[in-house]
C-alpha cells in the first residue's frame, strides 16, 4: 500500500480513528502528527469500543508500529493512563509497537489551569476548547518556553526551566481567584517519576519513520481534529492550535513531502462541529436533532453534543484545495437512511452594503463567514432501503450511490472508502 496522510475535512469527529485503523492493516507504521488528548479517535471491534486520545488507533494491530510525533503535545499522565488501559484490555503496549518523540512538547499543570481561565474571561466570546491545556502548550511552544519530553531525562536543566516558567506563571496566577500558586518543587517530582514510566517509550522518531521510509515500509500519517479546525485554513480564532491540515505531516513527524503518495480526507455524510464558531449549515430544528441522536454526535473526548448540518461542499472543497486530497473517505452513511430527503449546500449567500451576492469559496473573513446562509440543493434520499452494514458498493442502495458520485463529480476527486456501521468489517473499498 502507499504512503498516505489521513485528515479530517470539516471541523473534526469525521471518523478518521476507524479509517485509519482499517488501513493500518496494509500499513507497517502509524504515526500521529498533531494535536493531544482533546482528540478522540473511536473504534469498534466486534462490538467492543476503544477511544483513544494520543495512541495511533494502529496500536489494536498486531505486529505495527505506532508514533507520536513532535508535532504532538502530550500530556504524561494521559499518556500513561492510556497505556495502563490498553494493557489492562490484554492490548499489549511496548517499546516495538509504541514511540514516542524526544521534542514532543508536554502539558504541564499551568497549561491547564490557563486554559480554563482565558475561556471564562472570554465569556460569550470563548472559543470552545476542551480546557486540556493544548492551547496553552502551544503557545509556549511558539514562544520557545516549552518544556520537551527529552528534558525530564535532564533533571538539573529540568528544574531550571519548570521553576522559570512557574515564577513567571505564578505572577499571573495572583489575578485569579481562588487559585493556589504552583509548586515547583512537587511538579518537578511528578514529572520526573512520568518520564521514568515513558522512558522505555522515548525515541529519535524523525529518525526512526525515516529509516521505516528507507526500507521500503509503508507509512499511515494520522491527523487529529479537522481542516476547519486548523490554526491557519480554519475559522479562526475558532480553531486549535496545530496544523491538523496534511501539511502538519510533514513538520509533525520529520519527513519530507516526496515520501507521500495519498492524501485521504475523511468527511461524515452531513456535518457537524464541536465548540463554538460560525457553522453555516448548521441545523437548529429536528432534523439537525435527529441526525445527533442517530449519529450519537456527542464528543469521545468531553461528551459535549456535536452540533449538527447537511453536508457542506464549500466547505469541503476549501478542504481539498488546501490538503491537495487525492481521495475522499465518507463517513456515517447509514445515518441518513432514514431520510425522505436530503439537502447538501452547494454555495453561500452573504449580504453588505453592496447588496446581495453568492459565494463558492470559503470566507477567510470571520465577519463574513458569520453572515453566510446556505444555498442548499434537494435530493432524493433512500428511505426504506439501508446501507447499514452494507460491504459492497454495488449492494447499496441505488439512491445511496447516487449521492456519493454527487460528491466525486462536485468536488472532482474520488470516493475511495464508504463506511456504513460503527464496526470495523462496516466498510465498503472502492
Amino acid at each position: 500500500m502507499a504512503n498516505i496522510i489521513i485528515v479530517g475535512t470539516q471541523w473534526g469527529d469525521e471518523g478518521k480513528g476507524k479509517i485509519v485503523d482499517c488501513l493500518t492493516e496494509k500499513s507497517n507504521v502509524v504515526a500521529r502528527y498533531q494535536g493531544g488528548h482533546n482528540a478522540g479517535h473511536t473504534v469498534v471491534i466486534g462490538g467492543d469500543k476503544f477511544i483513544l486520545h494520543l495512541i495511533p488507533s494502529g496500536i489494536l494491530h498486531k505486529d505495527k508500529q505506532c508514533i507520536i510525533g513532535n508535532g504532538v503535545v502530550v500530556d504524561p499522565l494521559a499518556l500513561i493512563t492510556e497505556i495502563e488501559q490498553l494493557k489492562a484490555r490484554g492490548v499489549p503496549v511496548t517499546r516495538d509497537n509504541l514511540r514516542v518523540s524526544k521534542n514532543a512538547h508536554l502539558i504541564m499543570p499551568y497549561h491547564v489551569i490557563l486554559d480554563g481561565w482565558k475561556e471564562k474571561v472570554k465569556g460569550n466570546k470563548k472559543i470552545g476548547t476542551t480546557g486540556r491545556g493544548i492551547g496553552p502548550c502551544y503557545t509556549d511552544k511558539a514562544s520557545r518556553a516549552g518544556i520537551r519530553m527529552l528534558d525530564l531525562s535532564w533533571p538539573i536543566q529540568f528544574k531550571e526551566k519548570l521553576r522559570a516558567n512557574i515564577d513567571d506563571i505564578n505572577c499571573m496566577l495572583e489575578q485569579i481567584p481562588n487559585v493556589d500558586k504552583l509548586d515547583t518543587d512537587k511538579i518537578y517530582d511528578t514529572y520526573i517519576s512520568y518520564g521514568e514510566k515513558l522512558a522505555p517509550y522515548v525515541d529519535d522518531t524523525d529518525i526512526t519513520i525515516n529509516e521505516a521510509i528507507k526500507q521500503g515500509k509503508t507509512i499511515l500519517f494520522e491527523g487529529a481534529q479537522g481542516t476547519l479546525l486548523d490554526v491557519d485554513h480554519g475559522t479562526y480564532p475558532y480553531v486549535t492550535s496545530s496544523s491538523a491540515t496534511a501539511g502538519g505531516a510533514m513538520t509533525g513527524l520529520g519527513v519530507g513531502p516526496k515520501c507521500v503518495d495519498e492524501v485521504y480526507g475523511v468527511a461524515k455524510a452531513y456535518t457537524t462541529r464541536v465548540g463554538e464558531g460560525p457553522f453555516p449549515s448548521e441545523l437548529l430544528d429536528n432534523t439537525g436533532e435527529s441526525l445527533r441522536e442517530k449519529g450519537a454526535e456527542y464528543g469521545a473526548t468531553t461528551g459535549r453534543a456535536r452540533r449538527c448540518g447537511w453536508l457542506d461542499f464549500v466547505v469541503l472543497r476549501h478542504a481539498v484545495r488546501v490538503n491537495g486530497l487525492t481521495g475522499l473517505v465518507i463517513t456515517k452513511l447509514d445515518i441518513l437512511d432514514d431520510m425522505e430527503k436530503i439537502k447538501v449546500c452547494v454555495g453561500y449567500k452573504y449580504t453588505d452594503k453592496n447588496g446581495e451576492r453568492q459565494l463558492k469559496d470559503f470566507p477567510k473573513e470571520l465577519p463574513v463567514l458569520e453572515g453566510c446562509s446556505p444555498v442548499y440543493e434537494e435530493h432524493d434520499g433512500w428511505k426504506g432501503e439501508a446501507s447499514a452494514g452494507v460491504r459492497s458498493y454495488d449492494k447499496l442502495p441505488k439512491k445511496a450511490k447516487a449521492y456519493i458520485e454527487l460528491i466525486e463529480k462536485t468536488l472532482g476527486i474520488p470516493v475511495v472508502i464508504v463506511s456504513t456501521g460503527q464496526d470495523r468489517d462496516d466498510i465498503i473499498y472502492r
